[in-house]
């Protein structure tokens, strides 16, 4: 019995993995071409005009694509607005108030629309946005496969269960990117997206004040960092706009100062600083940390979002093309 459980396990472990590259490789550049020629330059645009009057955007782009993906997979769910009867993905007191820029994503769909109607999914334009926002913010440009179709569901339950927590560490980090088929390397080169943005104090406010019942300040932040946090986050404070940014140094441009921060005990989250406690990814972030100029660590991180997205991706007549990306047709 033990061992025809194990066979089934493996039997279904390879079904999975069979679905999703199946699925994966109905995404190709360029699918827009003959349906809606203009789509990626028309998203370029719009994201080009948003971050010229917030630059924050751009990490809020690429976070919204994150959370989008690791919940139902890329579906554009995350954009699915609440009603009455259902409290969707967004509403999750995860993703309100830090994502941002669903603005840039109905602005970007209005003129598709208005250019090719029912052509380009919501999906795709966030997975579109969210390369558009890497680049310009200091990242390399790399080609995003398209195709994508958008998803009829967005439940709150879905989220919590899905998104890899703040005060995860290592093991607990590896198994939540290994469940969506990402590699641990590739967890550390995602987690580099923190070194743009921004963080409302509640993410990390444990660190500074009830760490646990030894330490009311978590001993491995550098005690510097954190008394210049504790000035941005009052202890007790019950302002919810206080914020602070991921990445002090640099906080709008995609490079690899997240990595020097951590090597220095300045990691914002807890799941961040416990990159440094494991022998495999304290090297990874070395890594990444000495990468001359950061062009090796941008390339990686550009061919780790185009993994990410192609997770559970609908393709086919599976989903639909929503006419607006916050409601379902």
């Amino acid at each position: 019995m033990e061992l025809r459980g194990v066979v089934v396990v493996v039997l279904a472990s390879v079904l999975v993995l069979c679905c999703r590259s199946v699925l994966e490789a109905q995404l190709q550049v360029g699918f827009y071409k003959s349906t809606c020629p203009q789509a990626e330059s028309i998203i370029a645009s719009e994201v080009r005009r948003a971050l010229a009057s917030n630059i924050g955007l751009s990490a809020g782009l690429v976070r919204m694509h994150f959370h989008d993906c690791f919940v139902r997979g890329c579906d554009g769910s995350v954009l699915i607005d609440s009603t009455s009867n259902n409290t969707a993905e967004k509403d999750s007191f995860i993703n309100n108030p830090s994502l941002r820029g669903f603005e840039v994503i109905d602005n970007a769909k209005t003129r598709l629309e208005a250019a090719c109607q029912g052509a380009v999914s919501c999906a795709d334009i966030l997975a579109l946005a969210a390369r558009d926002s890497a680049v310009m913010t200091g990242g390399v440009m790399y080609q995003v496969p398209t195709g994508r179709r958008d998803g009829r569901v967005s439940l709150v339950s879905d989220v919590l269960p899905n998104l890899p927590a703040p005060t995860f560490d290592v093991d607990q980090l590896t198994q939540s990117f290994a469940s969506k088929g990402l590699t641990q390397d590739e967890m550390v080169t995602l987690s580099g997206a923190h070194t743009i943005g921004r963080s409302h104090c509640a993410a990390f406010s444990s660190r500074l004040f009830d760490f646990n019942s030894t330490d009311g300040q978590d001993p491995s932040l550098d005690a510097g960092y954190a008394s210049q946090l504790k000035q941005q986050c009052p202890q007790g404070s019950n302002d919810t706009s206080l914020v602070a940014f991921m990445d002090p140094r640099s906080p709008y441009t995609l490079d690899t100062a997240y990595y020097g921060n951590i090597l220095q005990n300045r990691g914002l989250f807890a799941s961040d600083q416990a990159l440094a406690t494991d022998s495999t990814t304290a090297g990874l972030v070395k890594q990444n940390a000495a990468a001359g100029g950061g062009i090796a660590w941008k390339r990686k991180f550009a061919a780790a979002m185009v993994k990410m997205g192609q997770i559970d991706v609908l393709t086919g007549s599976d989903g639909e093309i929503r006419s607006r990306c916050r409601v379902i047709n």
